[in-house]
């Protein structure tokens, strides 16, 4: 893997991981034509360029986290289903990345579901992350464990939950945002340790891909975010269902016509 293709992965990373399509999806699509190969430095690269998607979230909520003691509770109780399941079941979890049918059915029923998902939540009520209860945070912590099925997309299975429990669209989407770092920080150190423990090395020029990657993944991930809160807002979750049935079609027409995907997330 080259510096273009480097950035171009970051540049996908910047986007997806903020809004309901999933990331892991889009690497599919990206890294088969790009004829990326897989190997365990570009394994561990989708998943360290998370480092700078979530400093794009501390750099445009950092006042939210200096606001009470509750949130970061808050957070702690939502994450902990994720690090249970993650290691209960993480050989299985493995195993379904491998299954590009599964990515592609999870991205059209993810995609079904955002298309209908504004008629049952219509009249959710609390704007306050803060005012979530334990209970509601760890159910949409339990929501977040549904990610762990690839093409479901973390940030529209914790969207959903945090809906289901009462949270306006904007608060649910903010709950999914702050979740997410201290989720994805622990799967990159996670993924940082088992490399290094394999015996793995990383040279100079594998850093610059490191540091590139994570600084363009940042800056994406800013506009991103931004993004997602205003659609969100003005118009809901139906543009990004239409978009998931169509990218699962397309990864499904792939497939069957020979075209060799290799999942990289």
């Amino acid at each position: 893997m080259g510096l273009i293709e480097a950035i171009i992965l970051a540049v996908i990373e910047g986007i997806t991981e903020y809004i309901p399509v999933s990331s892991t999806g889009h690497m599919i699509i990206a890294s088969s034509f790009m004829g990326i190969q897989s190997d365990e430095f570009v394994k561990l690269f989708t998943v360290c360029i998370q480092l700078g998607s979530i400093l794009a979230v501390v750099a445009l909520y950092w006042k939210r986290f200096f606001q009470s003691v509750k949130f970061y509770y808050l957070l702690f109780v939502a994450f902990i289903p994720a690090v249970i399941l993650g290691l209960l079941f993480k050989s299985q979890i493995d195993g379904l990345l491998e299954n590009v049918i599964v990515v592609a059915f999870a991205l059209i029923i993810g995609g079904l579901v955002l298309v209908c998902i504004d008629r049952f939540f219509d009249k959710s009520e609390s704007n306050k992350v803060e005012h979530t209860s334990y209970k509601n945070a760890l159910v949409i912590g339990l929501f977040q464990t549904i990610s762990m099925i690839p093409g479901v997309s973390r940030s529209a299975a914790t969207i959903i939950g945090g809906m289901s429990q009462g949270l306006t669209r904007k608060a649910a989407a903010e709950f999914s945002f702050f979740l997410a770092v201290p989720t994805m920080f622990a799967a990159t150190v996670k993924s940082l340790y088992d490399y290094f423990d394999n015996g793995g090395i990383l040279t100079a020029e594998q850093w610059k891909l490191f540091a590139v990657g994570n600084s363009v993944a940042f800056i994406v991930s800013l506009i991103a975010i931004r993004f997602m809160i205003n659609i969100l807002t003005k118009y809901g979750f139906k543009f990004f269902g239409y978009y998931r049935i169509l990218a699962g079609t397309f990864i499904l027409i792939l497939y069957y016509s020979g075209v060799s995907l290799s999942i990289i997330d």
